[in-house]
């Protein structure tokens, strides 16, 4: 929760006080910060400090006489929980978007918003007939919140080519001569990956990935810029960016943006703020739309990053083993806040941890049946005998990101059936996904039905994606590769990897979704398009056997799960503490039909 003296209830009255002033009847607050990023920095909290809420994706509108919070199906029930109803609506955005909103309760007014915060495609989805949305110089947020926390400043360091895996030189060279061929002379850079992956640096701005704060511009030539307080740079970082990385403090940006004038500068409609586009145009730049082209060279990784991935998922599955062998030990009335901190633990066993890669998901009972639940010290809920228990975490390596979810029955009595039936279910479009082999061009689209088919044959689904793609010591969302029911154009790669994580949810009784992450790879065979893809497992953890019902898996699906218990123990096997291994010997050994 974002902190501040002000009382949560008292603030909706300030910023509308301050739009007042600013000439307009509302404001629009979008989740993200200036560089439209998942995680913020606590100054940058905007739609925390003003509504108490504290997902990962939403968006508030404030009127006069109306106000209303935005998010998706994740989060109604954490909207429910930490926004004070008597001041602001909670809407599912999907079935009521903001445009909708607007048009029922503002036609007629002047909304603000802060072009800084806000890329022309999110401005896109807002607009109304009758609703005027003006940008402003000044956000009523910043000049409400008068006890904001001060910008990060976290210090600016070198990725090194050994865990890179190529050079910044080398990787503004393909760009550059990607921006040529389009007849474009610079990209302006918003999205701090991407000038992370782009530069080899990597910082600490904001919790759980680890990126500086900054804009960039890659010119034609390969010259870059980079838009930081030169005094944030570690002393070896600026040789290792050489000669053609010119570093400006943030105030010269857009005197740079002026450079541009007559020049064809490409910039991504979704990943850059408004703000850019105004700011070029005024100059007399001429903006061409297109995608971050960073986003999809960063999403394939290199051989160098690939076996980082491994190293990582190595560690991680050291660290999951130890921790599920602990609750075999003591479970049931742990804390779920307790749970997350003993996992940190055995992960922190390792010289090589960093930090989570997201806020775990520790979820006892009922409350594992919300997608993003987050349980908070105080308000978490405690292991009970005979109940589900779902964790979902990740940890940042500097070779690599991790991210796996299992789902665990705290006994001792045995599972009911029912729980069980819908977990082998859950499993079966696991196993789907991991063994498919599909032809280049294929998207996650299209892959997205066989985790789902299982559940279908019952009358049942889930109401999130499948899959995600997970950056190399970066974001753990990352696209723009995905699997999902919504489709997008990215075909999926070799060297891209993308999480496999189906899932079942009982409201009010317990949740179920078994994660692993996989890299694309190409396999043995070849068609009229050329060789075909497979996926590499990268997650090695084992799935609980007391939740499987082996009768409802085919001969396929049971010689795979047994292939990869087979797998995890001799990854995992020879690296766990003594006192261990007897227990992963048990939770690996092959499952055979008269166990059912």
């Amino acid at each position: 929760m974002t902190v501040s003296s002000i009382p949560l209830t008292e603030r909706p009255a300030l910023v509308r006080k301050a739009c007042e002033a600013f000439g307009v009847s509302g404001f629009i607050i979008p989740r993200g910060d200036e560089y439209l990023g998942e995680y913020v920095a606590p100054c940058s909290d905007r739609l925390a400090w003003l509504t108490g809420f504290t997902g990962s994706a939403g968006l508030a509108v404030i009127l006069p006489d109306a106000a209303a919070v935005f998010s998706d199906g994740r989060y109604t029930v954490q909207m429910e929980e930490q926004v004070p109803h008597a001041l602001w609506e909670r809407q599912h955005v999907a079935l009521e978007p903001a445009s909708d909103w607007l048009a029922d309760k503002a036609v007629g007014l002047r909304v603000g918003y802060d072009p800084k915060l806000v890329s022309r495609s999110m401005l896109a989805s807002w607009a109304s007939p009758g609703v005027e949305l003006v940008p402003l110089t000044v956000n009523p947020i910043d000049e409400a919140w008068t006890d904001q926390p001060v910008a990060p400043a976290s210090t600016v360091v070198e990725q090194p080519l050994a865990l890179a895996g190529e050079s910044s030189a080398s990787k503004r060279e393909r760009l550059a001569a990607f921006l040529t061929r389009a007849g474009q002379d610079a990209v302006v850079l918003a999205d701090c990956t991407s000038i992370a992956w782009l530069l080899n640096i990597r910082g600490n701005d904001v919790p759980l990935t680890p990126v500086a704060h900054g804009y960039g511009i890659l010119h034609s030539d390969g010259r870059a810029e980079l838009f930081v307080n030169p005094a944030r740079l570690d002393a070896s970082l600026a040789n290792a960016l050489g000669a053609d990385v010119a570093v400006y403090a943030p105030a010269r940006l857009e005197e740079r943006l002026g450079v541009l004038a007559g020049k064809v500068v490409r910039l991504d409609p979704v990943t850059t703020p408004v703000w850019f586009e105004t700011t070029l145009k005024a100059v007399g730049a001429r903006v061409m739309d297109g995608n971050d082209p960073c986003t999809l060279a960063k999403a394939v990784k290199n051989s160098v990053e690939q076996e980082g991935a491994r190293q990582a998922h190595k560690l991680d599955g050291i660290a999951m083993a130890s921790f599920l062998h602990s609750l075999s030990v003591s479970a049931a009335g742990q804390h779920e806040t307790d749970l997350v901190e003993r996992l940190n633990s055995f992960r922190a066993e390792s010289s090589d941890y960093r930090e989570q890669s997201f806020d775990a998901i520790s979820a006892a009972g009922p409350n594992g049946a919300y997608p993003h639940y987050r349980a908070e010290v105080g308000k978490d809920r405690v292991l009970t005998p005979n109940s589900v228990y779902l964790i979902d975490s990740g940890g940042q390596y500097p070779f690599g990101t991790t991210d796996i979810t299992r789902t665990l029955w705290i006994g001792p009595d045995a599972v009911p059936q029912a729980i069980k039936e819908n977990f082998t279910r859950v499993l079966k479009g696991n196993i789907a996904l991991s063994r498919v082999r599909f032809p280049p061009g294929t998207t996650g689209h299209r892959l997205d039905t066989l985790a789902r088919a299982a559940l279908w044959e019952v009358g049942l689904d889930y109401d999130h994606g499948t899959g995600h793609g997970i950056g190399s010591y970066l974001s753990v969302h990352e696209g723009p590769q995905n699997i999902s029911p919504a489709p997008r154009p990215t075909a999926l790669e070799a060297g891209m990897i993308v999480s496999n994580e189906p899932g079942y949810y009982e409201p009010g009784a317990y949740g179920i979704r078994i994660e692993n992450l996989m890299l694309v790879k190409p396999s043995a065979y070849r068609g009229a398009k050329g060789v075909f893809l497979e996926f590499e497992i990268l997650s090695y953890t084992p799935i609980d056997r007391e939740l499987i019902d082996v009768t409802l898996l085919d001969d396929a699906e049971l010689e795979w799960l047994n292939a990869y218990h087979a797998e995890v123990l001799t990854r995992v096997g020879p690296d766990v503490e003594a006192d261990v291994l007897p227990w992963l010997e048990q939770a690996c050994a092959p499952l055979m039909r008269n166990n059912a």
